[in-house]
């Protein structure tokens, strides 16, 4: 029957349900989101049996303790494990106050794929991935999940469909149109600028563009986003063709909750990788795919391609977009993002 919600759909009122603070289930367990969990649903989780704390590996091991199931870690939660304990265990911002936290148990043995799953549905609702769940009977009222399924669905490639185009006259280019593109996954819109009329038989000149307020919108002297931008926009209107992809994938796809987290570990001595590595996320969260599919729907099959990254040169290829050239797109350092773009060149391979 077509009224009753789709995975996919039912995937996104999960994710709806999780960053409001209500519990899913996941195969046999109900799980809830530590970030988000209040005392009385965890006093109500706790009433139904032994719960575990879901972590990533890279929050593991920035406690001190050993995810024996690869990308995941189950610790057992003492009897007298409050809200307080949990979320010092899930945020890593007094980590350096407060370094001993445990001692911690972690679990061994047995089906993982429920954990996997929660982990995954914290990413991708831009939550804290710290997942507390206990085995127990399905609860009327609550989203449910089939883990295997929703495992498959995270880490596919979500379908893009054209919502509306208008003409939109910017500082770079009088002529140019603004393009919106929705994913079927309930996701966040993404955005295409085209500039003038480019060819589609022949390479576009384009960039990927991230989504980043504090450098894009405030201009923000800790990342060089905001003059990259600007900077792809002019090109692209001096050459008088070109496409910037817009994609809402604030913080490397860790949302900006999770981006300002990681600047205040900054803030404390950490590089940006480590400060990801810490909250529990991987060096970089964002799915490329997006930005190839933006540009097949567009009908372009070859890019002229700006970036410093060879990674999106590599999944653009690898996902059926030609690129026969790297356009470097090099702005000016200030002292507030020397460290930060070293950082990208480091351990990010970024061609700076």
């Amino acid at each position: 029957m077509s009224l009753i919600p789709t995975l996919s759909e039912t995937i996104a009122r999960a994710r709806a349900d999780l960053r409001m603070g209500l519990p899913v289930v996941i195969g046999g367990y109900i799980a809830a989101a530590v970030e988000t969990l209040s005392a009385i649903r965890l006093a109500d989780l706790k009433a139904l049996g032994q719960p575990v704390l879901a972590l990533t590996d890279r929050r593991a091991l920035t406690l001190k303790t050993t995810a024996y199931d690869a990308g995941v870690a189950r610790i057992s939660l003492p009897s007298d494990a409050d809200l307080d304990w949990l979320r010092a265990l899930a945020d890593p911002s007094d980590d350096l106050r407060v370094p001993m936290k445990g001692p911690l148990r972690a679990e061994r043995g047995g089906d993982v794929t429920a954990h996997r799953v929660a982990l995954g549905l914290a990413k991708s609702a831009q939550l804290l991935p710290a997942m507390l769940l206990v085995a127990a009977p399905p609860t009327e009222g609550l989203t449910r999940l089939p883990p295997e399924p929703v495992l498959a669905q995270l880490s596919a490639e979500s379908a893009m469909t054209p919502v509306i185009a208008a003409r939109l006259p910017l500082v770079s280019s009088e002529r140019s149109r603004l393009h919106i593109f929705r994913p079927d996954d309930g996701g966040t819109e993404h955005y295409a600028v085209e500039i003038g009329d480019p060819p589609r038989d022949a390479p576009v000149l384009a960039r990927l563009h991230s989504a980043c307020f504090t450098g894009d919108a405030l201009g923000s002297l800790k990342c060089d986003c905001g003059p990259q931008l600007n900077a792809a926009l002019a090109t692209m209107g001096q050459a008088g063709a070109g496409v910037l992809l817009y994609l809402n994938q604030e913080g490397r796809g860790i949302g900006l909750a999770n981006k300002m987290r990681a600047y205040d570990l900054q803030n404390q001595g950490f590089d940006t990788v480590e400060a990801n590595h810490r909250l529990g996320f991987e060096d970089d969260e964002r799915d490329f795919r997006i930005g190839a599919a933006l540009l097949r729907q567009m009908g372009f099959s070859a890019t002229r391609l700006m970036t410093n990254n060879p990674r999106k040169v590599a999944m653009m290829e690898s996902h059926g977009i030609a690129v026969p050239e790297r356009v470097a797109l090099i702005t000016p350092r200030n002292r507030f993002n020397t460290d930060y773009l070293d950082t990208k060149a480091e351990k990010s391979g970024h061609l700076l």
